[in-house]
């Protein structure tokens, strides 16, 4: 693991964005709500809050990050599902890895509860769309 305690806490922001690709048919029943498992976009909305707050646990060597906030959000697009993800911190290092990490989970809930009746789901890309770090005010210093 990488020592960070020399570095100045910041306020951190990360945002990563992921689609899986749908067959128009499944992209029907998400709509309708007709999917036997429940309602596929908040389900995976949590799912996304829920893996964010354990990314630590999940990826070697990862920090454990004291997340302010996390945001994932499912947007239907003709394709399939765009799936963006916004995590915040006051901390020494990135929060990259709990927004990529909340997209993934997010995308992977979707697959679980469509792939009774779709196949040929494809994820991906998945990527990083912004990473952002200011220095905090010495008001804002811990």
């Amino acid at each position: 693991m990488v020592d960070v305690g020399t570095k100045p806490t910041s306020h951190r922001e990360a945002v990563a964005c992921g689609r899986i690709r749908l067959a128009p048919a499944t992209l029907t029943l998400l709509r309708g709500h007709r999917l036997r498992k429940g309602n596929v976009l908040v389900t995976a909305e949590l799912a996304g809050i829920q893996a964010a707050k354990r990314t630590a646990e999940l990826i070697p060597l990862c920090h454990q990050v004291a997340l302010s906030h996390v945001r994932v959000r499912c947007e239907l697009i003709p394709s399939g599902v765009e799936v963006c993800a916004a995590a915040t911190c006051a901390g020494q290092t990135g929060v990259e890895m709990e927004a990529l990490t909340a997209t993934s989970v997010a995308l992977l809930t979707i697959y679980d509860m469509c792939k009774a009746v779709d196949k040929k789901m494809v994820i991906g890309p998945l990527r990083l769309v912004r990473k952002t770090k200011t220095p905090l005010t010495e008001k804002e210093q811990p």
